[in-house]
This record gives structure tokens, C-alpha cells and sequence, in this order.
């Protein structure tokens, strides 16, 4: 079709888009356009649909290692349809043509003779309501879909300039999404394909993989919750470098959980990186060859945005009230500390004190002795005097590897259950004792511990004292426990609530 130039296409569907969405809703619209159309749905081809009583067909051309898709408009035909260009459809479609009675064939002959014939092909009746957009120079559009009665929602955006796209793409937080075309949209709606996205999370002590599956009214159901220890921090100090057997470790778990996100058919993966990521000097060659390995891209996340979503994995998970609230979410590198009431957050930060570190600081990985224990004690006090002086808070949330596993030993936990140890309460005496549970004993003996899971057994001592370093400072007697944590608050706030 001359005149008419290819462009690069990104496009993805679903019934909500969090963070993409509130991005949209401060652009200024375009224009908005309405109209009916018939899809052509079946075989493993091009996009053909019939619109304004023509025959509508694009070509896959390429795609692009980004996963662009550059289509290219190679038929826009009236009806009656000639025999020959029937052919064509089906060519497109990658479909044997049914057996043609007529040289040419009406809309209505077309729909009532020819598509019943072809096996497996459907007409689909698709309304759209489009609303145009510019974004970094790419043309844009957010159109509600209803699918033979069945609504859903697409996003687009395109241009001659694949670059612009994927900026383009990133500005609006759809980065993670999966590219889906109409062909591949359209049968997710009409197959009744859950919405399921998966969220990486890479920290310094552990990888943690979360899958979700969409309620159709609110909320999430778990598919997938699981963390695999690979020390990506080991032995890493502030300025320091990743080290190549800790980067192998962390690339081949990135990679078995990417393999088994797509496996369960997820519409997006968003990979998110923590305190050994911000500490590494090498964290950027570090991030190129987890995504050159899995083809997942690891976005390093500040230490008060890491604050910030565990306190939205506590709101959304726990439903707590309206009165003063610490969220805490202590890991392998670092803490994170949120203060907030009625769902926003009055102040967070992070501070560099994590499990990994004391643990190697101080010799906690075996049995200490109280006078080295006291000295760690008092080290981690004076990391987190920026809590002195402050009230207590109504309600202690601790989230986290460390809590969790200490809410499962308190439990006498065989086999970890996220459920009951979501909301569990922790008082200050079962702080202790286990405190002293672990320092009188080497990492062997802790692993023989009900509950604590047993590649956590050299740092759940330093873990330990800082949850009670925390309770300290602030006064509290106990403290609750949020199984949700940062992967949470990521799939909350990039996939919506």
C-alpha cells in the first residue's frame, strides 16, 4: 500500500494498569474516536479484522530485539470480496481456504458462508472506544475493548522510531508488560486467560519471586511465593563489587523463576533490585548480564521507595486503621523503616544496617558469647539512633526474611504457611528467646531448628537483634508480622490494586 510507512508497535492488554494509568490520566486527551468492528480470530497469522465494511489486513513484518513488533498495512478492500482476495485472507491467516462456491462474496456472504466453513476461525464483534495521546513523540492510545460483550482494556504505543518507543514505554511504567497484538489479546478474552504478572525481587541475602493471579472485583490470589538464598551481597561493603560466584548465583535463580513466570502465562514481569544493587559499583555490569542471561531487565530501586511499597504491601495486606504506624522491613544489606497513619506515609528512609554484614562483622553465623553478642547489640543501636526520642507507635509491623522466619519458629512452623503467619504477633520475650536460641548455637545446629529455614541459619542471629534493637528504640512490647513485603507493594503499585 504506497504512501503508508511501517511503524514499531508496543501493545498490551488487561483490566487495570496501576501506575500506567494514574500516568495517563495526568496527560491531556486527544481525540476519541468510537467505532464497531469484526476481528477475524484463528490461526497463528496476521492481524484481519473488517471495518467500515472493508476487508482490514496487517502483516507481521519483524521483531525487534526489544520486542517491537513493526506491522505493515497490505490490504484495505471493499466488498464484494473477489474469490482471489478471500484467498489472501486465509493466506494471512496462515489457514487452509474452505472450498469457494462464488467469485465474489458480500459481507454478509463472507460471515455467513465462508468463516463457518474454516475450522477453528471465529468472527469476534469488537467495540472500541480509543483515546489518543502523545507520549515522547510516539502516538498513543488507551481504548476500552468490549469483546463479543466482554470488556477489557489496551494500551498502544507506536512510532517509526523504535527507541522512542521503549522510552516511551518506561515513562509510563509499562516496562515488564508483555507485548500482546490483537490476535494474541483478543483470544485471552475470548479464552478467559486469568491476568496473572510476577514481581522480582533482588535482594542482598535472597531473591524473592512472587506470582499473582487478578480477582476479577479486588485484590490478588497467590500463585507463586518463594525466595531462594544466593548472597548476592557476600562479602560486599559500600563502593564494593558483586562477586562473579554471587552474581552467578543470582543470574541462574533470576533465570529457573523468569522460566516458570512465563510457564504460568504472566502479562508482565517487573525485576526489582535493593541495598546490594545500591552499594555495588559494579551493580550496572551486574544488571547487563542478568538481562542479557534471562531477559529480565533488574531496576534498582532507592532505599526510601523500598520504604515506601512495603508500606503499601502493609496497608493493602493487614487493612490497619488510622492511628501512628512503623513499618520495618529489615533484609541482607539493609532496613527500611516507613512512619505513617491512615495510609499515608509521614517519613521513611533506609539505613545500612542488614543481617549479611553483622553477621560478618561480628562472627554471628556460629555460637557468640554475650560479650560479642552485646557489642553487636550496641553497633546496631547506634546505626538506628535516628530512631531515639521518637513515641511509640500504636501498631510495629516487621516484614521481611528475618520476622518471618522468626514468627515460623515461634509457630514451630514445618512447613511455612504465609497465611498464618500473615497478622502473627511477636512479643518482646519470644525476641529474646531466640536471640538466645541462636547464639548458643553454631549455624549446623540452627538449621536443625523447627521453622527457621535452613539457609538462613548463619544470619538469623543478626536479623534477630536488629528486629529487638528496633522494639527498643521505639518502645514496643510487640510486634505484627506482614508475609507481604516489598514484591507486593511492587504489584500493587505497577499492576494495580
Amino acid at each position: 500500500m504506497p504512501g503508508i510507512i511501517p511503524r514499531w508497535e508496543w501493545r498490551t492488554f488487561g483490566s487495570r494498569f496501576g501506575l500506567a494509568a494514574a500516568r495517563f490520566g495526568a496527560l491531556t486527551p486527544g481525540a476519541v474516536q468510537e467505532s464497531d468492528e469484526t476481528y477475524l480470530v484463528g490461526g497463528t497469522g496476521d492481524n484481519v479484522k473488517i471495518r467500515a465494511d472493508l476487508m482490514d489486513i496487517k502483516v507481521l513484518r519483524e521483531t525487534n530485539r526489544d520486542g517491537l513488533e513493526r506491522w505493515e498495512p497490505v490490504l484495505k478492500a471493499g466488498f464484494p470480496l473477489p474469490a482471489a482476495e478471500v484467498g489472501g485472507v486465509f493466506a494471512s491467516l496462515r489457514l487452509d481456504t474452505p472450498a469457494l462456491a462464488r467469485d465474489r462474496y458480500t459481507l454478509e456472504q463472507f460471515l455467513a458462508e465462508v468463516v463457518p466453513a474454516a475450522g477453528g476461525l471465529l468472527a469476534v464483534a469488537v467495540h472500541k472506544r480509543r483515546v489518543r495521546y502523545k507520549v515522547g513523540g510516539c502516538t498513543s492510545e488507551v481504548t476500552d475493548v468490549t469483546v463479543d460483550g466482554r470488556p477489557t482494556r489496551t494500551i498502544a504505543i507506536e512510532s517509526e522510531n523504535p527507541a522512542a518507543v521503549v522510552a516511551a514505554v518506561r515513562s509510563m511504567a509499562l516496562d515488564g508488560y508483555r507485548n500482546m497484538n490483537y490476535a494474541v489479546g483478543l483470544r485471552a478474552v475470548l479464552d478467559g486467560e486469568p491476568e496473572r504478572f510476577a514481581v522480582i525481587d533482588a535482594g542482598t541475602n535472597s531473591i524473592k519471586f512472587h506470582v499473582a493471579e487478578r480477582l476479577p472485583e479486588h485484590g490478588w490470589k497467590r500463585i507463586v511465593d518463594r525466595a531462594e538464598i544466593t548472597r548476592l551481597g557476600e562479602g560486599l561493603r559500600e563502593g564494593g563489587e558483586i562477586t562473579p560466584e554471587a552474581q552467578a548465583r543470582t543470574v541462574e535463580a533470576i533465570r529457573g523463576m523468569a522460566d516458570e513466570a512465563r510457564a504460568d502465562g504472566v502479562r508482565g514481569i517487573v525485576a526489582v533490585a535493593t541495598a546490594g544493587a545500591r552499594m555495588a559499583s559494579n551493580a550496572r555490569a551486574v544488571g547487563l548480564a542478568i538481562r542479557d542471561a534471562t531477559g529480565i531487565e533488574i531496576q534498582p530501586i532507592p532505599g526510601d521507595e523500598e520504604s515506601r511499597l512495603a508500606f503499601l504491601a502493609v496497608q493493602v495486606g493487614l487493612g490497619l486503621g488510622e492511628e501512628p504506624l512503623v513499618v520495618f522491613d529489615t533484609g541482607g544489606g539493609s532496613t527500611q523503616l516507613t512512619f505513617g497513619h491512615a495510609g499515608h506515609v509521614d517519613e521513611r528512609w533506609s539505613e545500612n544496617v542488614g543481617a549479611v554484614r553483622i553477621t560478618e562483622q561480628y562472627g554471628l553465623g556460629g555460637e557468640v558469647s554475650k560479650e560479642i553478642l552485646g557489642e553487636a547489640l550496641e553497633a546496631i543501636g547506634r546505626e538506628l539512633a535516628r530512631l531515639d526520642g521518637r513515641p511509640t507507635p500504636h501498631t510495629l509491623v516487621g516484614m521481611g526474611g528475618a520476622v518471618t522466619n522468626m514468627a515460623a519458629v515461634m509457630h514451630e512452623m514445618q512447613d511455612y504457611d504465609p497465611d498464618r503467619i500473615q497478622g502473627s504477633v511477636i512479643e518482646r520475650a519470644e525476641i529474646d528467646r531466640q536471640i538466645e536460641l541462636y547464639r548458643t548455637r553454631d549455624a549446623d545446629a540452627r538449621r536443625g531448628i523447627v521453622g527457621l529455614q535452613p539457609k538462613r541459619a548463619d544470619v538469623i542471629l543478626a536479623g534477630a537483634c536488629v528486629v529487638r534493637t528496633i522494639m527498643d528504640r521505639l518502645g514496643c512490647e510487640a510486634l505484627s508480622v506482614s508475609d507481604r513485603g516489598l514484591r507486593h507493594g511492587v504489584l500493587v503499585e505497577r499492576f494495580g490494586a
